[in-house]
């Protein structure tokens, strides 16, 4: 039956429950239990006959003479209801065999009762529409299979699909865990401005929109407050994390996404080698607690997070590559390092400067790094925001997380020092004006915070990016609500998806 003709056999449906006196949308129900707690609380609420009121929307209908059993849904659990023409009485139960669909949110009143076939039940001795439903819901089985219609129907997704339903719960969960995690440790909690004049933090392209009030442009922010909670560093605030959604107008691929959540934290008089220990014991607290494992198989190979964490030296790795010292780089031409991208097969392009140059060579070094592990001693002119190492003032006192040939989070000793920061922030401006538009911008009122003193301080951000490779799909998919492009369309599903029910008449 094609889409338009059932639409218009539900409004007429509709209507009749209108003329009957039954609103179809009514504003409250009268639910006394969901469908866990009833199933949960079944064997007394047998015994003692008590009355209930389930609610939740219909799935299926089988109807056996005078009789009906339906399947209701209500996000905690699905459970039968038996519906008799003897007990309801004859023009309710017409009624509803006429008027409802699967789809349609009802509410049902009655007792709890075992079948003969040992099916625990409601025997339902009322009912009552809630929402009554225009568009018939995809057989479960043959469903959305389009990926690009399964996102911009992500509800229908979530309804027909257990696999993405779990993901969502685990999703919640895994930011809880971190949440209690930073929690238990005594920080506190921020939110930091999402609209700034300054975008900081990151390398990466911004939004940018207008502000009318103040009738200036803005940025929406490419980091979770990292400028803004190392400001908190400086009015005295030791401990302060936040996770929340930031912003990158860049290109799209499997890791990565435009808006996205992140978590960023700040602990004051802590290192960026103490900071290897927490996360060690951050993510496998993760691992344990939303997986119940710390074995993933992530991108064909084994990543398991209960082993020694490797230390992958960056400056050595690049010179067992390529053959020259990263550290020396800046001594090198960029046609010197054009050379080496177009010896390992690198397109060039991007490669403006010596940085993005080497950045480009290190990707590719990048994917065979399985990890789990820790990327360091990352040359200076790679991080405008970490502490020169004291050892060795070419690198910094960063590191990265290495999970199956990806980068997972990434940590610093914060750079303190208001006249370092200066000047480094003036080499991004530099590349910013040879055309650069991720270099990042300098901002001179963070550099002035830093001039009343900020405490030694360990650094650290991870996006949602972990969670996807932890469960082993693309970003997008791992996100609820994946941006997507705008289309007009008729109302309906895609050509192709099996639309009948039973009840359609």
């Amino acid at each position: 039956m094609a889409l338009d003709e059932i639409r218009s056999q539900r409004l007429e449906k509709l209507h009749r429950l209108e003329e009957a006196g039954m609103d179809p949308y009514p504003v409250t129900s009268n639910r006394t239990h969901n469908i866990a707690a009833f199933l949960d609380g079944y064997d007394r609420l047998e015994e003692t006959k008590s009355p209930v009121v389930i609610a939740g929307r219909i799935t299926s209908f089988r109807e056996h003479g005078g009789a009906m059993f339906i399947d209701v849904y209500d996000g905690s659990g699905k459970l039968q209801a038996y519906l008799q023409k003897d007990v309801l009485g004859a023009d309710s139960f017409d009624f509803f065999q006429k008027n409802v669909d699967t789809g349609d949110f009802v509410e049902l009143a009655g007792h709890a009762y075992t079948t003969k076939r040992g099916m625990r039940s409601v025997h339902t001795e009322s009912w009552r529409m809630l929402a009554k439903s225009l568009l018939p819901v995809p057989d479960r089985w043959f469903g959305l299979k389009d990926e690009d219609e399964r996102y911009r129907k992500r509800y229908l997704d979530i309804l027909l699909s257990d696999e993405t339903t779990n993901r969502i719960r685990r999703r919640s969960k895994f930011w809880n865990v971190i949440r209690s995690y930073l929690l238990e440790r005594g920080y506190v909690e921020v939110e930091t401005p999402v609209l700034e004049t300054t975008t900081g933090g990151a390398e990466a392209a911004p939004f940018v929109t207008h502000h009318n009030a103040l009738d200036i442009d803005v940025y929406l922010r490419i980091s979770a407050g990292e400028l803004w909670q190392k400001r908190l560093m400086v009015a005295g605030m030791p401990k302060v994390f936040e996770i929340g959604r930031i912003f990158r107008n860049e290109g799209m691929s499997a890791e990565h996404a435009q808006d996205y959540t992140q978590l960023e934290f700040y602990e004051a008089y802590k290192d960026y080698r103490e900071g290897m220990e927490m996360i060690c014991e951050l993510y496998r607290r993760i691992a344990d607690e939303v997986y119940s494992t710390r074995v993933f198989a992530v991108k064909g190979v084994q990543v398991d997070f209960d082993k020694d964490w490797v230390h992958y030296d960056f400056s050595a790795l690049m010179q067992e590559a390529y053959g020259f010292d990263p550290r020396e780089a800046q001594k090198l031409s960029l046609a010197e390092l054009r050379s080496h991208l177009a010896k390992a097969g690198i397109p060039s392009e991007g490669a403006q400067d010596v940085g993005r140059a080497v950045d480009l060579l290190w990707k590719k070094i990048r994917k065979d790094l399985v990890g789990p592990g820790f990327l360091i001693n990352v040359p200076i002119y790679l991080e405008p925001l970490a502490k020169k190492n004291p050892k060795d003032k070419r690198v910094v006192e960063r590191f990265q997380v290495m999970l199956a040939g990806s980068e997972m989070g990434k940590g610093f000793s914060e750079l303190n020092d208001p006249i370092d920061q200066a000047e480094r922030f003036k080499r991004q401006g530099d590349l910013r004006e040879a055309g650069d538009d991720e270099a990042q911008m300098p901002d001179a009122e963070y550099v002035e915070a830093l001039e009343f003193g900020m405490p030694p301080a360990f650094g650290f951000g991870v996006s949602e990016r972990l969670f996807s490779t932890l469960e082993g799909v693309p970003i997008r998919e791992a996100q609820i609500f994946p941006l997507m492009r705008p289309r007009v369309s008729d109302v309906g599903v895609p050509d192709g998806t099996d639309v009948s029910t039973e009840r359609e008449s």
